[in-house]
């Protein structure tokens, strides 16, 4: 493999020192919009755009002199990028929140005001799109998809500028975190890395889910009652998933908590794989919500500056066993690419 001037660039401005990727995410739109109306007991319509800048401010000040980089929304982001401490880089989303409901297969789309260009020219130092997606899925749906990775990395590579592919599994008919996912997730996320690994999507790093949901595997902390796998077959789907790996990849949290998130992380180290890091959201920031909501921005950057630093330290100590994303290139530092 290869890697071009202006990807070792960005890539090296997310990373830390270790050649780690130690990122944080707040490219939430949605669900956060969504989330935050709920615990207001208001309309969706009635959350406003200051109101989500404010949020991601207050995550991106006073958790980004702990993180590597931050990956942000340029919808309402972009002020909060300002913010960011002088270590973090800037990851910026392109896609649309939330994919096409009217159809099967999760269809997603791109932000109509924006391109890989364009969100270069707004600081990012890499761009990043995020793809539901199942090897399982007929082939037509997939194809569009394939299609559509593949015309993004073009554009990437017409920038000079890292690909992040983040692919979250479904199946249809099955609710995401049920039993019966849990079971089908491994085959998911292996055949998915299998996939996107390919040089003709041009992705420069994988953005993850583990292969097993925590849960379910018999004897951890996070699993409270029927389990799917024994943590020798966890650890089995961690590395079996790094095999099929040909680029860098890291894990996302998923949502699940910052004690879940933790705790699979100490599973990934035991299982000995090369992942390159973590971008973390939620296991980070979620739990600040409902005191934003119910007690104003002070009160979240309290809450912010002690528990959520707290959580994404509680992270950061748990990639020891993370792997330099320059190692899959079989360099012993970024500047041996150049």
């Amino acid at each position: 493999m290869k890697i071009t001037p202006g990807k070792i660039k960005g890539m090296e401005a997310v990373s830390n020192s270790r050649g780690v990727i130690a990122a944080a995410a707040m490219d939430q739109r949605g669900s956060l919009r969504s989330a935050i109306a709920k615990d207001k007991g208001v309309d969706k319509k009635e959350v406003t755009h200051a109101m989500m800048s404010e949020f991601k401010e207050a995550v991106v000040r006073i958790l980004t002199p702990h993180a590597s980089a931050i990956l942000l929304d340029p919808e309402y982001g972009l002020s909060a990028a300002k913010l960011r401490a002088k270590n973090a880089g800037l990851l910026l989303a392109y896609e649309k929140s939330g994919y096409d409901n009217t159809q099967p297969g999760r269809l997603p789309d791109l932000l109509d005001h924006y391109s890989a260009r364009r969100l270069a020219e707004a600081g990012a130092d890499c761009v990043k799109i995020l793809l539901y997606y199942t090897p399982s899925d007929p082939a037509p749906i997939n194809e569009t998809k394939h299609a559509w990775v593949e015309r993004i990395g073009d554009e990437c590579r017409a920038v000079d500028v890292p690909f992040f592919l983040e692919l979250v599994g479904y199946e249809e008919g099955l609710e995401d975190k049920s039993i019966e996912f849990a079971r089908k997730k491994p085959d998911c996320v292996i055949g998915s890395m299998q996939e996107f690994s390919k040089p003709r999507y041009g992705v420069d790093v994988l953005k993850v889910e583990v292969p097993i949901n925590m849960a379910f595997v018999a004897g951890t902390r996070s699993c409270k009652g029927e389990s799917v796998y024994t943590r020798d077959q966890a650890k089995d789907y961690f590395r079996r998933a790094a095999a099929v790996a040909k680029k860098p990849f890291i894990y996302l949290s998923a949502g699940v908590s910052n004690e879940t998130f933790s705790e699979t992380l100490e599973l990934a180290a035991e299982s000995g794989v090369n992942f390159s890091g973590v971008l973390c959201g939620r296991a980070t920031w979620k739990d600040g919500k409902p005191v934003y909501d119910k007690q104003g921005i002070k009160a979240l950057e309290d809450w912010m500056a002690n528990q959520g630093v707290k959580n994404i330290k509680n992270v950061n100590d748990r990639l020891g066993a993370a792997k330099p994303w320059y190692g899959f290139y079989g360099a012993a530092s970024a500047s041996a690419l150049a």
